[in-house]
């Protein structure tokens, strides 16, 4: 049991992988500053095994989307949170604030300041911290402060083995890989097929391995890539959950992403990352945080075009993915420190 004066938090965010990936480093400072604290974060169900074995956090909720919130609310409503945090400042957090009562914190979303900036194309924004940084305005009064460490997740040994095992039966275990991601949410964050099958080509010429990642949707684009590096390529794509994603991100040598929560997912195993920039900037506070990175971008005057990507490009044509290069990528692989 706690002692009297330990913190207990409630901590709310219901998605997505990079945002939750991101509150990571404000759990870790908290734990930090009050090590009997007791954390208890509300997250999507399919976020869970992320923070399972995060020794920062005593509990993690499921939510599937679809039951009431009311069943889930009505427990922690009758718990004696000495502080609440809301990470997500949304509707469904806003429900979840009024059901279970009490004071709350939230922090700062800059709204209205990337509207302008999308809209208008006018940099406003007064608060340049990263969204990390924000997050913390939520803990005020606890004392805890960012450190100069990533974002974490705790691969376990199940996951660490059925990726070790997956490596080896694709024949690519013994390789120095480069993990690839193909996929994103939204359709203008996609880095171009053609770019990356050009990417592989590159990077299989100096002997690296190819290791294809995401998602359901992204499996037959993962096999037409690996199949493009041959022996020397693996595609996992909608082969493993989150867990065994960042078991094999913990394997690669450098990752290369668009604006994607893979690509956090890999800063929290600390793996080095390429990011590729399009339809989002840096200003948005979303970039790797405390990693060892580069960003490749292009400096357009239609950027930001969408506040997190969208199903086609405004204009048309594009050019904020279509123009990164696959040797500019391939030689942003080669300087990234390792």
């Amino acid at each position: 049991m706690p002692s009297p004066s330990a913190p207990t938090i409630l901590a709310v965010r219901f998605s997505s992988l990079g945002d939750l990936v991101l509150t990571t480093p404000l759990f870790r400072a908290i734990k930090r500053a009050h090590p009997p604290a007791r954390i208890t974060l509300l997250t999507r169900s399919e976020y869970v095994p992320l923070f399972t074995h995060n020794p920062r956090i005593a509990r993690v909720i499921g939510w599937d989307g679809e039951a009431p919130l009311r069943s889930i609310t009505h427990e922690l409503r009758r718990t004696e949170w000495t502080h609440r945090l809301d990470l997500h400042g949304s509707l469904r957090s806003h429900l979840v604030r009024r059901l279970v009562g009490g004071r709350w914190q939230g922090y700062p979303k800059r709204r209205l300041a990337r509207a302008i900036q999308v809209r208008f194309k006018k940099d406003v924004y007064r608060d340049r911290r990263h969204v990390v940084e924000r997050y913390f305005d939520a803990a005020k009064g606890l004392g805890a402060t960012p450190d100069d460490q990533p974002p974490e997740v705790f691969v376990q040994m199940d996951s660490a083995s059925a990726a070790d095992r997956f490596l080896r039966e694709a024949g690519v275990a013994d390789r120095t890989l480069v993990a690839i991601v193909p996929g994103a949410a939204h359709f203008t964050k996609q880095w171009p097929e053609h770019h990356w099958a050009a990417l592989i080509e590159l990077l299989t010429g100096r002997g690296l391995g190819i290791l294809v990642l995401g998602g359901k949707a992204e499996a037959s684009t993962g096999d037409r890539l690996a199949g493009l590096a041959g022996r020397q390529g693996a595609s996992a794509a909608g082969k493993f959950d989150l867990a065994g994603t960042a078991a094999l991100l913990k394997r690669a040598r450098v990752a290369v992403a668009g604006d994607t929560g893979v690509m956090h997912l890999a800063t929290a195993v600390q793996t080095p990352v390429v990011t590729l920039l399009g339809p989002t900037v840096r200003e948005f506070g979303f970039t790797p945080w405390n990693a060892r990175s580069t960003i490749v971008e292009r400096a357009l005057d239609c950027r930001p075009c969408s506040k997190m990507g969208g199903p086609a490009c405004p204009l048309g044509h594009h050019h904020c993915m279509e123009w990164i290069t696959a040797e500019e990528v391939a030689e942003a692989v080669r300087r990234l420190p390792q």
